[in-house]
Protein backbone atom coordinates (compact mmCIF):
# COMPACT_ATOMS: atom_id res chain seq x y z
CA UNK A 1 0.00 0.00 0.00
CA UNK A 2 1.48 3.43 -1.03
CA UNK A 3 2.13 5.79 1.78
CA UNK A 4 -0.41 8.89 1.98
CA UNK A 5 0.36 11.89 0.38
CA UNK A 6 1.63 14.97 2.97
CA UNK A 7 -1.27 17.22 3.10
CA UNK A 8 0.20 20.62 1.46
CA UNK A 9 0.73 23.55 3.27
CA UNK A 10 -2.14 26.15 2.76
CA UNK A 11 -0.14 29.47 3.20
CA UNK A 12 -1.64 32.11 5.77
CA UNK A 13 -3.26 35.24 4.72
CA UNK A 14 -0.87 37.88 4.81
CA UNK A 15 -2.01 40.29 7.11
CA UNK A 16 -2.07 44.27 6.51
CA UNK A 17 -0.59 46.82 8.40
CA UNK A 18 -3.02 48.75 10.36
CA UNK A 19 -3.81 52.12 9.07
CA UNK A 20 -2.02 54.89 10.56
CA UNK A 21 -4.40 57.36 11.74
CA UNK A 22 -4.75 60.82 10.35
CA UNK A 23 -3.25 63.66 11.88
CA UNK A 24 -5.45 65.60 14.00
CA UNK A 25 -5.89 69.07 12.85
CA UNK A 26 -3.13 71.84 12.86
CA UNK A 27 -0.49 68.82 13.77
CA UNK A 28 1.43 68.78 10.68
CA UNK A 29 4.39 70.14 10.64
CA UNK A 30 3.96 73.15 7.60
CA UNK A 31 0.08 73.41 8.69
CA UNK A 32 -0.57 77.04 8.56
CA UNK A 33 -3.28 76.70 11.15
CA UNK A 34 -0.24 75.31 13.11
CA UNK A 35 1.82 78.64 12.16
CA UNK A 36 -0.64 81.53 12.50
CA UNK A 37 -1.20 79.78 16.02
CA UNK A 38 2.18 79.64 17.17
CA UNK A 39 2.84 83.23 15.82
CA UNK A 40 -0.11 84.24 17.73
CA UNK A 41 0.63 82.81 21.08
CA UNK A 42 4.23 84.39 20.69
CA UNK A 43 3.55 87.31 19.72
CA UNK A 44 1.08 87.39 23.12
CA UNK A 45 3.77 86.32 25.10
CA UNK A 46 6.19 88.72 23.73
CA UNK A 47 3.55 91.69 24.34
CA UNK A 48 3.22 90.37 28.22
CA UNK A 49 6.91 90.31 28.46
CA UNK A 50 7.51 93.93 27.12
CA UNK A 51 5.07 95.03 29.40
CA UNK A 52 6.44 93.63 32.30
CA UNK A 53 9.52 94.62 31.57
CA UNK A 54 8.33 98.25 31.07
CA UNK A 55 6.67 98.05 34.76
CA UNK A 56 9.47 96.52 36.63
CA UNK A 57 12.41 99.13 34.38
CA UNK A 58 10.08 102.22 35.01
CA UNK A 59 9.39 101.36 38.88
CA UNK A 60 13.49 102.25 39.32
CA UNK A 61 12.74 105.67 37.23
CA UNK A 62 12.43 109.15 37.80
CA UNK A 63 9.29 110.87 36.02
CA UNK A 64 11.11 111.96 33.34
CA UNK A 65 12.66 109.04 32.61
CA UNK A 66 9.48 106.84 32.26
CA UNK A 67 8.17 110.08 29.79
CA UNK A 68 11.49 110.82 28.01
CA UNK A 69 13.09 106.47 28.24
CA UNK A 70 10.60 104.42 28.39
CA UNK A 71 12.35 101.35 27.68
CA UNK A 72 15.97 102.31 28.62
CA UNK A 73 17.44 100.95 31.49
CA UNK A 74 16.82 103.31 34.80
CA UNK A 75 19.86 105.25 35.63
CA UNK A 76 19.16 108.48 37.63
CA UNK A 77 18.19 106.68 41.16
CA UNK A 78 20.92 104.38 41.00
CA UNK A 79 23.30 106.93 39.90
CA UNK A 80 22.09 108.57 43.07
CA UNK A 81 22.58 105.66 45.33
CA UNK A 82 19.05 105.68 45.69
CA UNK A 83 17.72 102.89 43.66
CA UNK A 84 14.47 102.06 45.74
CA UNK A 85 13.50 104.87 46.19
CA UNK A 86 10.43 104.90 44.34
CA UNK A 87 9.77 101.23 46.50
CA UNK A 88 10.29 103.32 49.98
CA UNK A 89 8.08 106.32 48.90
CA UNK A 90 5.08 103.99 47.80
CA UNK A 91 5.21 101.83 50.96
CA UNK A 92 5.35 104.85 53.32
CA UNK A 93 2.88 106.81 51.51
CA UNK A 94 0.09 104.08 50.31
CA UNK A 95 -0.10 102.59 53.77
CA UNK A 96 1.23 99.46 52.26
CA UNK A 97 1.88 97.56 55.73
CA UNK A 98 -0.76 97.54 57.15
CA UNK A 99 -2.46 96.27 53.38
CA UNK A 100 -0.19 93.74 53.24
CA UNK A 101 -1.12 92.32 56.43
CA UNK A 102 -5.00 92.65 55.41
CA UNK A 103 -4.82 91.24 52.68
CA UNK A 104 -2.62 88.34 53.85
CA UNK A 105 -5.37 87.56 56.45
CA UNK A 106 -8.24 88.24 54.17
CA UNK A 107 -7.36 86.30 51.07
CA UNK A 108 -6.12 83.30 53.27
CA UNK A 109 -9.18 82.78 54.94
CA UNK A 110 -11.33 83.86 51.94
CA UNK A 111 -9.63 81.19 49.76
CA UNK A 112 -9.45 78.21 52.35
CA UNK A 113 -13.22 78.69 53.80
CA UNK A 114 -14.24 78.52 49.89
CA UNK A 115 -12.79 75.20 49.39
CA UNK A 116 -13.59 74.04 52.42
CA UNK A 117 -17.37 74.44 51.36
CA UNK A 118 -17.17 73.68 47.74
CA UNK A 119 -15.82 70.47 47.84
CA UNK A 120 -17.84 68.43 49.94
CA UNK A 121 -20.53 70.10 47.49
CA UNK A 122 -18.74 68.87 44.98
CA UNK A 123 -18.07 65.43 46.07
CA UNK A 124 -22.38 65.41 46.82
CA UNK A 125 -23.31 66.67 43.44
CA UNK A 126 -20.94 63.90 41.73
CA UNK A 127 -20.64 60.86 44.13
CA UNK A 128 -23.47 60.27 46.45
CA UNK A 129 -26.48 59.76 43.67
CA UNK A 130 -28.27 62.78 44.79
CA UNK A 131 -31.43 62.81 42.82
CA UNK A 132 -31.12 66.07 40.60
CA UNK A 133 -27.80 66.58 40.88
CA UNK A 134 -27.17 66.96 37.45
CA UNK A 135 -29.41 70.12 37.35
CA UNK A 136 -28.11 71.43 40.71
CA UNK A 137 -25.01 71.21 39.39
CA UNK A 138 -25.71 73.45 36.22
CA UNK A 139 -27.42 75.98 38.63
CA UNK A 140 -24.35 76.42 40.50
CA UNK A 141 -22.40 76.93 37.09
CA UNK A 142 -24.52 79.80 36.18
CA UNK A 143 -23.37 81.50 39.04
CA UNK A 144 -20.14 82.04 37.16
CA UNK A 145 -21.90 83.59 34.35
CA UNK A 146 -23.43 86.19 36.38
CA UNK A 147 -20.95 89.54 36.70
CA UNK A 148 -21.04 90.68 39.96
CA UNK A 149 -21.31 94.17 39.25
CA UNK A 150 -24.75 93.75 38.55
CA UNK A 151 -25.41 92.99 41.48
CA UNK A 152 -23.03 95.43 43.89
CA UNK A 153 -25.64 97.85 44.28
CA UNK A 154 -28.05 95.47 46.31
CA UNK A 155 -25.45 94.29 47.90
CA UNK A 156 -24.02 97.44 49.39
CA UNK A 157 -27.85 97.97 50.14
CA UNK A 158 -28.14 94.88 51.98
CA UNK A 159 -24.79 95.12 53.55
CA UNK A 160 -25.29 98.55 55.35
CA UNK A 161 -28.32 97.92 56.41
CA UNK A 162 -27.06 95.27 58.84
CA UNK A 163 -23.84 97.48 59.29
CA UNK A 164 -21.55 94.78 57.30
CA UNK A 165 -20.08 96.85 54.93
CA UNK A 166 -16.56 96.10 56.07
CA UNK A 167 -14.06 93.68 55.72
CA UNK A 168 -16.09 91.16 57.39
CA UNK A 169 -19.00 91.78 55.05
CA UNK A 170 -16.59 91.98 51.99
CA UNK A 171 -15.03 88.44 53.67
CA UNK A 172 -18.72 86.88 53.12
CA UNK A 173 -18.64 87.88 49.44
CA UNK A 174 -15.56 86.85 48.24
CA UNK A 175 -16.65 83.32 49.83
CA UNK A 176 -19.97 83.67 47.77
CA UNK A 177 -18.55 84.62 44.93
CA UNK A 178 -16.26 82.60 44.42
CA UNK A 179 -17.72 79.19 45.52
CA UNK A 180 -19.26 78.51 41.35
CA UNK A 181 -16.16 78.45 40.05
CA UNK A 182 -14.19 76.29 42.90
CA UNK A 183 -17.46 73.80 42.77
CA UNK A 184 -17.47 73.73 39.03
CA UNK A 185 -13.56 72.70 39.28
CA UNK A 186 -13.45 70.27 41.75
CA UNK A 187 -16.31 68.42 40.24
CA UNK A 188 -13.98 66.96 37.55
CA UNK A 189 -11.78 66.15 40.19
CA UNK A 190 -14.33 64.36 41.90
CA UNK A 191 -15.84 62.71 38.83
CA UNK A 192 -12.86 60.96 37.58
CA UNK A 193 -11.79 59.52 40.52
CA UNK A 194 -12.70 55.40 40.33
CA UNK A 195 -15.97 53.83 41.86
CA UNK A 196 -14.11 50.48 43.48
CA UNK A 197 -12.80 52.67 45.92
CA UNK A 198 -15.72 54.23 47.51
CA UNK A 199 -17.26 50.30 47.23
CA UNK A 200 -14.25 49.08 49.15
CA UNK A 201 -14.90 51.83 51.80
CA UNK A 202 -18.35 51.03 51.73
CA UNK A 203 -17.50 47.31 52.25
CA UNK A 204 -14.95 47.82 55.45
CA UNK A 205 -18.21 49.70 56.45
CA UNK A 206 -17.20 53.20 56.32
CA UNK A 207 -19.64 56.04 56.35
CA UNK A 208 -19.83 58.45 53.65
CA UNK A 209 -18.55 60.89 55.64
CA UNK A 210 -15.27 58.99 56.74
CA UNK A 211 -15.01 57.83 52.82
CA UNK A 212 -14.95 61.64 51.71
CA UNK A 213 -12.12 62.90 54.35
CA UNK A 214 -10.29 59.75 54.34
CA UNK A 215 -9.85 57.95 50.80
CA UNK A 216 -11.27 60.62 48.44
CA UNK A 217 -10.17 63.87 49.61
CA UNK A 218 -6.53 62.95 49.64
CA UNK A 219 -6.90 61.35 46.25
CA UNK A 220 -8.17 65.10 45.12
CA UNK A 221 -5.35 66.83 46.61
CA UNK A 222 -4.36 68.21 42.88
CA UNK A 223 -7.07 69.81 42.34
CA UNK A 224 -7.53 71.20 46.21
CA UNK A 225 -4.23 72.54 45.51
CA UNK A 226 -4.96 74.02 42.09
CA UNK A 227 -8.67 75.87 43.69
CA UNK A 228 -6.54 76.91 46.29
CA UNK A 229 -3.89 78.92 44.05
CA UNK A 230 -6.19 80.24 41.25
CA UNK A 231 -8.74 81.63 44.15
CA UNK A 232 -5.74 83.19 46.10
CA UNK A 233 -4.77 84.96 42.75
CA UNK A 234 -8.25 86.11 41.71
CA UNK A 235 -9.17 87.32 45.56
CA UNK A 236 -5.67 89.55 45.66
CA UNK A 237 -6.08 91.28 42.59
CA UNK A 238 -9.60 92.49 43.14
CA UNK A 239 -10.26 95.95 43.37
CA UNK A 240 -13.56 96.67 42.95
CA UNK A 241 -15.32 95.33 45.89
CA UNK A 242 -12.70 96.24 48.08
CA UNK A 243 -13.55 99.70 46.89
CA UNK A 244 -16.76 100.12 47.36
CA UNK A 245 -16.98 97.97 50.77
CA UNK A 246 -13.75 99.02 52.76
CA UNK A 247 -13.77 102.75 54.17
CA UNK A 248 -11.38 102.41 57.24
CA UNK A 249 -7.77 102.93 55.88
CA UNK A 250 -6.72 100.77 58.84
CA UNK A 251 -8.00 97.92 56.90
CA UNK A 252 -7.50 98.47 53.28
CA UNK A 253 -6.21 95.89 51.39
CA UNK A 254 -3.13 96.04 48.98
CA UNK A 255 -5.50 96.60 45.54
CA UNK A 256 -7.75 99.21 47.45
CA UNK A 257 -4.54 101.57 49.35
CA UNK A 258 -3.21 101.55 45.94
CA UNK A 259 -6.69 103.36 44.54
CA UNK A 260 -6.33 105.66 47.13
CA UNK A 261 -2.70 106.28 46.73
CA UNK A 262 -2.77 106.80 42.61
CA UNK A 263 -4.82 109.84 43.56
CA UNK A 264 -1.88 111.10 46.05
CA UNK A 265 0.69 110.47 43.65
CA UNK A 266 -0.52 111.70 40.34
CA UNK A 267 -1.08 115.10 42.11
CA UNK A 268 2.06 115.37 42.82
CA UNK A 269 3.70 113.73 39.62
CA UNK A 270 4.99 110.73 41.75
CA UNK A 271 4.96 108.76 38.60
CA UNK A 272 7.82 106.73 39.67
CA UNK A 273 6.34 106.06 42.93
CA UNK A 274 2.62 105.32 41.65
CA UNK A 275 4.07 102.37 39.33
CA UNK A 276 6.52 100.98 42.24
CA UNK A 277 3.25 100.44 44.32
CA UNK A 278 1.51 98.84 41.24
CA UNK A 279 4.54 96.15 41.20
CA UNK A 280 4.01 95.67 44.52
CA UNK A 281 0.75 94.53 44.16
CA UNK A 282 1.25 92.57 40.88
CA UNK A 283 4.61 90.61 41.51
CA UNK A 284 3.95 88.51 44.93
CA UNK A 285 0.85 87.35 42.63
CA UNK A 286 3.20 87.13 39.65
CA UNK A 287 6.04 84.96 41.26
CA UNK A 288 3.60 82.64 42.90
CA UNK A 289 2.16 81.75 39.28
CA UNK A 290 5.87 81.19 38.45
CA UNK A 291 6.79 78.80 40.93
CA UNK A 292 3.64 77.15 40.91
CA UNK A 293 2.61 77.26 37.00
CA UNK A 294 3.36 73.10 36.50
CA UNK A 295 1.00 72.48 39.70
CA UNK A 296 -1.66 74.69 38.29
CA UNK A 297 -1.26 73.53 34.78
CA UNK A 298 -1.29 69.90 35.99
CA UNK A 299 -4.07 70.15 37.86
CA UNK A 300 -6.15 71.75 35.25
CA UNK A 301 -5.36 69.25 32.75
CA UNK A 302 -6.14 66.24 35.58
CA UNK A 303 -9.98 67.75 35.98
CA UNK A 304 -10.81 68.06 32.38
CA UNK A 305 -8.97 65.53 30.60
CA UNK A 306 -10.50 62.09 32.36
Amino acid sequence: MSAAAAPSATPKPVRKAPRKPKPAPGSRRLSPLRILGSVIVWLFTAGNLLVLYWLISASFKTPVEIFTKPFDLPYQWFHAGKPFRNFVYAWNNAGFGDAVLTTVVLVGLATVATVAVSAPAAYALTRLGVRGSGGMTNFVAIGMGVPFQTVIIPLFVVLSKIHFDNQYGLFVLYVALSIPFTVFLLTGFFRSLPDELEEAAAIDGASPTRTFFSVMLPLARGGLITALILNAIGLWNETLLAIVFLKDQAHFTLSRALFTFYGAASYQSEYGGLIAGVAIVVLPMLVLYLLLARRIITGLTLGAGK
